[in-house]
């Protein structure tokens, strides 16, 4: 009977799935940067644009009384001609009203937007959308440092054709000072830059960074600005904007340096956070099948669906496993063993092929960052099981969420703050 071939359907799938799905990045990112990056100055030598039209940076803020000074810091120095910034506070319960009341006060091109209750990074970003006088903005995290250039780099983008709707960064990790942080400078390039590098290659973006994306405003007002009911803006932006035609593309050279949790609770919070709101795009976009015209959709919709069946599979494999220990299971569904073999020692060295090629990649704007290669040994381990919890708690919380409730924030774990950009 079919069913007595179970254990190996299982088995298989969970293999070649990450397998296949390696390769297809790797080979994607590769040909994006062979065809286009690797022809292109590097992003301390911005391109020299047409024209330098109005930007506004929207900076929404929700505690960041710490973080503030040196955000805005930053973006006071930019080598942009003609922008402008504006600071909403969403509700903080610290000291970043006065904070951004104070820069304000000091700079003519800052403006300062006192929201008096917790509304949501949403509602933040789309008051101060209303608040800008731009077609342009350039919206980045209340704790994010941008590079000098990176406003030039994606502006580039919108003066080659009306369609592009957003452009999402290259967001870099600056606190390293744990194992946590470590692994994550290469998750971003490993994970998070070769796959939206390939994603270009065959259509569409799954996502912009939400701690640095452009916009076109006017795409902004087609598509109904940002779903103040989503956990993820970020993710549910990217959908609806390319379900509405718009092109949302990757700019690797828009540098943007964040910080990101280096405690296992604060990663957890995180990562289900991501979980959910990619399980809320699922539900939310699932008619794109009934429409041809948005077939470029369709692999990437396909891929989250995918994604998500493996991480189950792989919690059913432990559950099997577990169970084994105490249950006399037929013999189809004995799992005798979690500990990698012949196959698992090749998924350990894709692991670490994609991780060289990423991080080869990606030293064009750290010249050093392939020196934390040696740390990635212990990615599998810990992100891979991390990935599967997370999308196994994630799909059912989006399942069941209140959609008429609005997705307000809570301050994130932001490791250990460091200063210096290490390069």
């Amino acid at each position: 009977m079919w069913y007595q071939n179970l254990s190996e359907w299982i088995f298989g799938f969970a293999f070649y799935y990450p397998l296949f799905m390696a390769y297809l990045w790797m080979v994607g990112a590769l040909y994006y940067y062979i065809s286009k990056e690797r022809k292109e100055p590097l992003y301390d030598d911005p391109p020299v644009l047409t024209e330098y039209p109005f930007v506004s940076v929207l900076v929404p803020c929700f505690n960041e009384g710490a973080n503030a000074y040196e955000t805005v810091g930053a973006l006071l120095e930019l080598n942009y001609p003609n922008y402008d910034i504006i600071l909403i506070n969403d509700g903080s319960t610290d000291d970043t009203a006065a904070i951004i009341d104070d820069i304000a006060a000091k700079h003519v091109n800052v403006k300062a937007v006192q929201l008096t209750s917790n509304q949501g990074k949403a509602m933040a970003l789309t008051v101060g959308t209303m608040m800008s006088s731009s077609e342009y903005l350039v919206c980045i995290d209340g704790d994010a440092v941008l590079d000098p250039n990176c406003i030039t780099w994606m502006m580039r983008h919108f003066l080659s054709g009306p369609r592009v709707g957003a452009v999402t960064g290259n967001p870099r990790i600056r606190n390293r000072s744990t194992l946590l942080g470590k692994l994550q400078v290469g998750e971003f390039s490993a994970v998070i830059g070769l796959i939206k590098r390939a994603q270009r290659v065959y259509g569409r973006v799954f996502t912009v960074s939400g701690v640095v994306a452009a916009f076109r405003k006017s795409a902004l007002h087609q598509v109904g600005y940002w779903s103040t009911n989503m956990v993820t803006e970020d993710i549910d932006i990217s959908w609806k904007m390319q379900t509405h035609y718009y092109d949302v593309r990757y700019e690797p050279n828009a540098l943007c340096w964040i910080l990101m949790p280096e405690t296992l609770k604060g990663l957890w919070k995180q990562r289900v956070r991501w979980a959910q709101g990619g399980a809320e795009v699922l539900f939310k976009f699932i008619d794109v099948f009934s429409d041809v015209k948005k077939r470029r959709m369709w692999p990437i919709y396909t891929e989250l669906v995918v994604s998500i069946f493996w991480a189950y599979l792989m919690c059913v494999i432990f559950i099997l496993w577990a169970l084994g220990k105490f249950v006399d299971l037929p013999t189809y569904l004995q799992v005798t063993s979690i500990v990698p073999g012949w196959n698992g020692t090749l998924l350990a060295v894709t692991c670490l092929l994609q991780f060289a090629v990423s991080l080869f990649i990606d030293s064009r704007y750290e010249p050093k960052i392939r020196r934390y290669y040696y740390w990635m040994i212990w990615y599998p381990m810990l992100f891979w099981m991390l990935s599967v919890a997370t999308t196994v708690v994630g799909l059912p919380t989006a399942f069941f969420k209140d959609r008429n409730k609005r997705a307000t924030w809570t301050s994130p774990d932001r490791g250990i703050h460091q200063k210096e950009r290490m390069l």
